[in-house]
């Protein structure tokens, strides 16, 4: 290897010290590293980042293989710890936004105030696009929306009898049953949670515009906790309520 031709530069004056920073070249980190030959032991975490060919001909050695592999695995669980930590601070920005709306419910002293303060939130907080609160009863109450539990089985019977919070992509009477016809068309997806304690008060539904967000696997752990708690708030401020069977 021979070295490369060096052009003499003129000698920078002391404003040009000062305003710049003098870069870092391959020679200069040669130099270093000459200097501190002991350098790699102490930081030996490089050498997984490091590029360093050890062939014999035309085959690699055991070594750089086995490098190679800590390399590829070392980034493979870089970008899982990254995936974990995006994960845990959505599930901490999301307890917090549940929080604050199960600490209004406790705090309602009407319905109109519990119906506010689940639509409020979810369309504030959580950004939903589409929210549904629908409550099954008799006899109709002057606040919320309210379903004879007749209709509400033939509507979303299919939705209710697995007792458990459902997502995915919905069937069009089912889509203009909880949001309504007019509002169809934009719903992608949905999630919806019954508000089920001592019978089956009611339902709650959310939406989005992406088919996506809500596939049939998602999460639905908050959703689920919100309608359990409406379950046990809602009976204090009515009696009309019905399970549908």
């Amino acid at each position: 290897m021979t070295d490369q031709p060096h052009t003499p530069t003129a000698e920078p004056d002391a404003s040009d010290a000062q305003g710049s920073t003098p870069s870092v070249g391959a020679q200069d980190v040669v130099a270093y590293l000459r200097a501190n030959p002991a350098f790699f032991a102490e930081h030996d975490d490089l050498l997984l980042e490091l590029q360093v060919p050890h062939q014999r001909g035309d085959s690699v050695s055991l070594v750089e293989r086995q490098l190679k592999l800590l390399r590829d695995r070392n980034i493979e669980m870089r970008h899982r710890l990254s995936h974990l930590m995006d994960v845990a601070r959505d599930n901490d920005r999301l307890f917090e936004k549940t929080r604050r709306l199960i600490l209004d419910l406790l705090d309602a002293d009407s319905l109109e105030a519990v119906v506010m303060a689940v639509e409020d939130s979810l369309r504030q907080e959580f950004k939903v696009p589409f929210v549904s609160l629908i409550l099954f009863g008799d006899t109709v109450a002057p606040v919320g929306r309210w379903v004879n539990p007749t209709e509400a089985q033939q509507a979303i019977g299919g939705l209710l009898c697995a007792g458990k919070t459902v997502s995915g992509t919905l069937r069009d009477h089912e889509l203009d049953f909880l949001f309504g016809e007019a509002q169809r068309p934009e719903v992608g997806s949905s999630a919806v949670a019954a508000l089920d304690y001592q019978g089956l008060h009611g339902v709650l539904a959310i939406a989005s515009h992406d088919p996506q967000h809500y596939k049939s696997s998602v999460g639905t752990l908050f959703l689920s906790y919100i309608a359990e708690v409406l379950g046990r708030v809602l009976p204090r401020f009515t009696q009309t309520l019905r399970p549908v069977r």
